[in-house]
């Protein structure tokens, strides 16, 4: 374990300066777009290569109590296929349980593919992954770390993708270990926020996964059993897949977060772990509150990796004097990722809201276009902040010299996060 450790730490020390050298490309200028305007949806949909499709069921999961139930009821429901792409894996009961049920399909004949991270996951049992080759399934190593040393491994593949026979899907922030597990209101149970949706915007989930599949195997993904004819309507919500792969050239999440805010005119309510934006990024969230947008923020108290933590505090105070509402989540670790803009549109997914995520990692979120879904979100967001602090000015201002210096150290490597 302490062998592990290290190796995990010295990569995340290289990660980080490979990353220093990677930016989104500028984006000078926003056009002016509002939410519903026949624009819209096609300028969402170049910027991400990625239709707006109907037909959709979304259902929100939160935290482990709901979320791994029902990831464990898809996989068992498996007749032909299950596609899954996890990068946070890791020793504990629910980790075992899985393992358990995908070794059980691919012993009845289901092909089962697996893509895990090889940094993520670095702590994974090696009988975890001999349990489930030994049943028959493919597991495989996203970028192993005997690889790219010098090139390009410190592009991870952040991504959670679950598709069960092509029909169902699972996506969001969660990982696979006993820090998921509980109902997000309890110290070491992390506070997380998942989807599972049927419906034609599926197929979209599976080929991001498909993506990083042919990269990892090169084996294409293909016909029926992956992609099958499309069948009844499973709802009325319009959604869409948006993936980023800089690696690959795109940083199309960036972009899609951008147009978003710049299309906000009532409220935008932001949950994320990692609230690091650059001038670009942080400038769009002032012109919002600017319009008189209710804009409002909800990061963790405790994050697992502090100096984050002190270089999203260090922005707090311009963000605090123009009026966004920050509040800091202080029962467990909150790892949710999620946005919710004018009760209408919404993101759950696996980007944080920094240059990691942005320009260096692979990323997938769900968007939604629905004011039930969005209703939820809204709700959701409202509960957590009666669970939460408020940060205001007056404090931030009054923040002892340890805080202070720990901002100033994480200053210089801000957009190396």
């Amino acid at each position: 374990m302490r062998v592990s450790r290290l190796v995990a730490g010295l990569v995340a020390l290289l990660c980080l300066a490979a990353a220093g050298c990677a930016r989104v490309p500028p984006h000078v200028v926003l056009p002016e777009l509002m939410l519903g305007e026949p624009s819209f949806f096609p300028t969402l949909e170049a910027y991400t290569g990625a239709p707006i499709v109907g037909g959709n069921a979304v259902d929100i999961l939160l935290n482990g109590e709901q979320i791994f139930p029902s990831v464990l009821d898809g996989i068992r429901s498996a007749q032909r296929t299950i596609t899954y792409a996890q990068y946070y894996f890791e020793d504990g009961p629910v980790a075992r349980d899985i393992v358990d049920a995908l070794a059980e399909r691919c012993l009845v004949g289901i092909g089962v593919s697996i893509l895990l991270d090889s940094f993520g996951s670095l702590n994974m049992p090696r009988e975890y992954v001999e349990r489930m080759r030994g049943a028959g399934c493919h597991v495989v190593w996203f970028r192993p770390l005997s690889q790219y040393v010098f090139r390009r491994y410190y592009h991870r593949n952040h991504r959670r993708i679950l598709v069960v026979d092509g029909r169902l899907g699972y996506t969001g922030g969660a990982g696979v270990s006993r820090k998921w597990m509980g109902n997000g209101r309890i110290a070491d149970h992390w506070r997380d926020t998942d989807v599972r949706v049927e419906g034609p915007v599926v197929e979209y989930l599976q080929a991001a996964f498909a993506e990083n599949w042919l990269e990892a195997t090169g084996m294409v993904l293909g016909g029926e059993p992956y992609f099958p004819r499309p069948t009844e309507p499973r709802g009325q919500i319009y959604a869409q897949i948006a993936r980023s792969s800089p690696a690959g050239g795109s940083t199309a999440m960036y972009t899609t977060l951008l147009l978003a805010l710049s299309s906000a005119r009532r409220s935008v309510l932001v949950t994320n772990p990692y609230f690091v934006l650059d001038d670009t990024m942080r400038e769009a969230v002032l012109r919002s509150v600017r319009r008189g947008v209710r804009m409002a923020v909800l990061v963790p108290a405790v994050i697992d990796h502090n100096i984050v933590r002190q270089a999203s505090r260090a922005q707090f105070g311009d963000l605090l004097r123009a009026g966004v509402e920050i509040y800091e989540y202080t029962p467990a670790l909150l790892h949710a990722k999620t946005m919710v803009i004018d009760g209408v549109w919404a993101t759950i997914g696996s980007t944080n809201l920094d240059n990691i995520s942005f320009a260096v990692n692979d990323e997938l979120n769900l968007i939604v276009y629905d004011r039930g879904v969005a209703g939820r979100l809204e709700r959701i967001f409202e509960e957590d902040i009666r669970a939460s602090r408020r940060v205001t000015y007056d404090a931030w201002k009054k923040r002892g010299l340890g805080a202070r210096l720990l901002e100033t150290l994480a200053l210089p490597i801000r957009d190396l996060l």
